[in-house]
This record gives structure tokens, C-alpha cells and sequence, in this order.
């Protein structure tokens, strides 16, 4: 388990009540037998004593397969801040003394707060043992783009290059397909795509709502051939699809 390297990440969002959360995640790329549930088993055993670590510096673990969350409410940025640095010391010095190493290269922070409070955001860095980790604008976790102003459009800008993308090169190859390899072919790389975490754009804006409908609008058009005037709810209906704001 030598070349283990786990990566942490620090978000940091204000409630209803303007305290201040820190969220850590350890993410360990381990390798794995598939169809083994020894495995996961034995890694929730070894890392057993991160969680006591987490709850000694007075943070709120969760563990999730190979995640590690540590949650905290203080009532001052800076307690926070060198709390979250005296938490990643304690987790470094616990693997270096288990064979494992802490990657400070890429490790992000990324400080969360209503659009109307960016301007109260600390712009320092936070210490991960002697390396100044720059916050960050936007965090990247489990497949998800967190915004500073926890509002979604990072995620969004990236599902929708990623959807046209996948789009333009189906359609160079559309013609000799058949209808229902063109509908496999749609639902693996675009549909699922906008599918995938779809419960975290509960309460997103409308404007954001609709650069997704655009995507599912443009799939449903290239199974029919349609014309970009051609309305497209018969379409839906036809293939049983939801809007986006359905889904």
C-alpha cells in the first residue's frame, strides 16, 4: 500500500445562521479485486483511527466507503481555518506512520457562501503542513462541480459542453445507424450524463434548468431528424423522456 495517495479536499459553507462549515473528504485510489467485499472490509479497518482523529479536533466525521467527511460549526473563520490545518497534520503524521502518504499537491479548498457574502469570504491560504493551499472557486467531488456561491453553474457549463459534445459526434455517424442503436447510444452518453447526480439541481435557477432542457431538446431532435423549429414535447412524450424539470 505504498504508492497509496489519498487526496483531500476542504469545503467551507455558511448556514441560515452565518457559522460556517467545514466539510474534508479523503479519497484513497486503492486497488480493488472486483466482486470482492473483503476489500472494502479490510480499508474500513484500516483507516479506522482517521475517524478518531477527525472527532478529536472537535469535527463531525462521516464515513463513506473510501470518503471521509469531518463536519464543524465554529463561530470565527480563523478558528475554523486552523482547525481544518490542525486536522490534515494529524491525519498526515497518522499515515505516514501507516505506510500512506498525504498528497498536498492536490488538495483544494474552496470556501461557500451566498452571492451577496463572496465579498466576506477569507482570501488566504489554508496550511496543509507546509504547503499554502489557494481556495479555490470551484471543487470538483464525486462527479459534482461545487461553486463558491454554491449556485450550480460550473456543474451545469461542464454537463452541457461534455452532452454537445457527445451529440456532434453521434451525428456524424447517425445515418447508418438504426433507430434503436442511436436510442442505446443516446442514453448511455447523454442522457445519462444529465441524469447523473440530477437531485442536486433541486432548487437550481430556471436559466440553468434550461441549458439542460437545450441538451435533452437537441438529443430528442437527432433521433427524429427533426428540424431545430419542430417542437419537442410530442417527441418526449412519444419516447415517455422528462423534461428536465421533471426528472
Amino acid at each position: 500500500m505504498d504508492h497509496i495517495i489519498p487526496q483531500w479536499t476542504y469545503t467551507v459553507c455558511p448556514n441560515v445562521c452565518d457559522h460556517f462549515q467545514a466539510v474534508c473528504s479523503a479519497v484513497w485510489s486503492t486497488p480493488r479485486w472486483q466482486g470482492s467485499v473483503l476489500v472494502p472490509i479490510l480499508f474500513v479497518l484500516y483507516t479506522a483511527d482517521v475517524l478518531q482523529l477527525v472527532k478529536h479536533h472537535r469535527l463531525l466525521p462521516h464515513a463513506y466507503a473510501d470518503d471521509i467527511l469531518g463536519v464543524c460549526r465554529p463561530f470565527e473563520t480563523d478558528e475554523l481555518q486552523h482547525r481544518v490545518s490542525e486536522s490534515l497534520d494529524a491525519v498526515s503524521l497518522w499515515m505516514a506512520a501507516n505506510r500512506l502518504q498525504l498528497n498536498h499537491e492536490k488538495t483544494e479548498a474552496l470556501w461557500c457562501s451566498s452571492a451577496r457574502r463572496q465579498h466576506q469570504i477569507l482570501t488566504t491560504p489554508v496550511l496543509v503542513g507546509c504547503t499554502s493551499v489557494q481556495p479555490v472557486t470551484a471543487a470538483r467531488k464525486l462527479g459534482i462541480y461545487l461553486d463558491g456561491d454554491v449556485s450550480m453553474r460550473t456543474h451545469v457549463t461542464t454537463t452541457v459542453r461534455t452532452c454537445f459534445a457527445m451529440l456532434r459526434q453521434i451525428r456524424t455517424v447517425h445515418h447508418p445507424l438504426p433507430p434503436p442503436a442511436m436510442l442505446t447510444m443516446l442514453r448511455s452518453l447523454v442522457i445519462n450524463k444529465l441524469d447523473s447526480c440530477s437531485s442536486v439541481m433541486d432548487g437550481a435557477l430556471d436559466v440553468l434548468l434550461h441549458r439542460l432542457q437545450l441538451v435533452l431538446n437537441a438529443a430528442i431532435r437527432l433521433v427524429f431528424s427533426a428540424r431545430r423549429s419542430d417542437h419537442t414535447t410530442p417527441l418526449l412524450c412519444e419516447l415517455h423522456w422528462l423534461k428536465v424539470q421533471e426528472r
